[in-house]
């Protein structure tokens, strides 16, 4: 009896020693996994502790120039992304919402990171629809071309030809203009802020200069705004006017803002100017229309961006264009905070008869150095707090690719019915330009890219982006 107990006992304790030694194991699994969970954590809130510093260093710098330059304006930090831009008690706000029953409001919330990763982009890239755009983009051709396409009779293009008939006029094969085409571009604005200053000498020495819709170009108006004419963004109804528009200036670029019309088409078969469809980016922000649509354009041209005609002074009553009557209107006091923000983000640089007399050093705005690093961490939060990992580089956004090859130029645009004047005229330069007769920074730039092309896919998602590959051997 003695024995068999002993024996049992025997038994257990390999048995014993199993499971203490297997939850041992368990244990030093466990906690292995916990430490590996609580050391990324701690990696990842480091990283985003150093990228929150960044970004307060730049709002500190940003909420310094909107007092330097504000006029008025104050900015007032919520964290490291969002801010508060105030009027000054007693400003004149002479819109009412009927909507909300309320005028205008003073102050107004901004996210500055998302503004900054928006408008960097911005700088790289391509803002003209071109055939390579529908060709890459899945549905380019279907549904895309469709909607860019007045009294076409179908939503698609299930009939690809007839779409073409449309759009080859105005259809380059590739970017037309390129990322630091230019050095300085003037963006020209409407208001009738533009005649209380003369700024024509200033406005027409720069590299290049983009007015909107109708604003006349002569004689009369030359002291104000100057009489150089590079390109012009128009919307529907103006482009409805484009030859009484032009009024004679044979190299300015009509770029149009919504949709080609077969009444357009037949306007353009008979002028030698270059006239393309705007791609742009259109997101729900504080300043809209044509303007911000042409320092969107600019942006993707130019190093550094003037706006004239964009600004109205304190206590502003009147909506008034510089050539056309007074009237009542909206006080644009978003837009005016939205400007602001941009010119202490160094996107642009604001010029108003306020700022006239004063010297324009630009000194406190943020350097590019500072810009780039608020991007760089702005890029690195973002994709953090989304939990994407992975390339953080400059085709991180690139959800499409397309390749042109290397021996396919592409048509120009136009069609076999165009008249002599424009058939024979200089119209295509911009589509045949030699890469060589580029500025050094643009070819700098289109090496850095890897010769890829950026487009905006859709409306309101920053992230997601159309990238066509060039072939660099092509180019240099």
């Amino acid at each position: 009896m003695r024995s068999h107990k002993t024996s049992s006992n025997n038994n257990k304790r390999p048995l014993l020693l199993h499971l203490v030694c297997s939850a041992v194991l368990f244990s030093l699994f466990v906690f292995a996994i916990q430490s590996s969970f609580f050391t990324g954590n701690q990696n990842k809130s480091d990283l985003n502790r150093e990228e929150v510093r960044v970004l307060s260093e730049f709002q500190s710098s940003v909420q310094q120039c909107v007092a330097n330059r504000g006029l008025g304006l104050t900015a007032h930090i919520i964290d490291h992304c969002k801010l508060i831009l105030k009027f000054p008690e007693g400003t004149n706000s002479t819109w009412y919402n009927e909507q909300f029953k309320i005028y205008e409001p003073l102050e107004y919330t901004y996210d500055v990171c998302e503004a900054i990763l928006l408008w960097e982009q911005y700088r790289n890239m391509t803002t003209v629809l071109t055939r390579e755009y529908l060709d890459a983009r899945p549905d380019g051709w279907l549904e895309y071309a469709a909607k860019r396409i007045a009294q076409l009779g179908a939503k698609k293009c299930h009939n690809r030809t007839l779409c073409e008939e449309h759009l080859n006029l105005i259809l380059p094969a590739k970017p037309p203009f390129h990322p630091r085409q230019f050095r300085r571009c003037a963006v020209v604005g409407n208001s009738g802020d533009l005649l209380k200053t003369m700024f024509g000498k200033e406005i027409d020495g720069h590299d290049a200069v983009i007015r909107d819709n109708e604003a006349p170009v002569n004689e009369k108006y030359a002291k104000y705004v100057g009489l150089k004419r590079d390109f012009r963004l128009v919307v529907r109804g103006a482009a409805r006017n484009m030859v009484t528009i032009l009024n004679g200036s044979v190299d300015e670029v009509l770029i149009i803002k919504s949709v080609t019309h077969r009444d357009f088409n037949a306007m353009i078969k008979s002028i030698p100017n270059p006239v393309y469809l705007f791609q742009g980016i259109v997101l729900r922000r504080g300043a809209k229309g044509t303007g911000m649509k042409s320092i969107e354009l600019a942006l993707s041209m130019c190093d550094i961006v003037d706006i004239y005609g964009f600004t109205v002074d304190p206590g502003y009553t009147e909506w008034t264009r510089y050539f056309s009557t007074p009237r009542k209107g909206h006080n644009p006091l978003q837009g005016r905070a939205y400007y602001q923000l941009l010119e202490c983000l160094g996107v642009i640089r604001i010029h108003s008869p306020m700022r006239s007399k004063r010297k324009q050093d630009w000194s406190d705005v943020p350097s590019r150095d500072m810009i780039s690093r608020a991007h760089a961490a702005a890029l690195r939060l973002k994709k953090s707090q989304g939990s994407q990992v992975g390339d953080l580089g400059q085709f991180g956004s690139c959800k499409v690719w397309g390749n042109v090859e290397p021996d396919s130029n592409g048509p120009i645009s136009g069609s076999p019915d165009m008249s002599d004047v424009r058939k024979y005229s200089n119209y295509s330069k911009w589509e045949v330009m030699p890469f060589k007769s580029l500025r050094k920074e643009a070819q700098d730039h289109y090496m850095q890219m890897q010769g890829v092309s950026l487009y905006k896919m859709d409306g309101n998602k920053l992230d997601d982006l159309v990238c066509v590959r060039h072939s660099l051997k092509s180019e240099v």
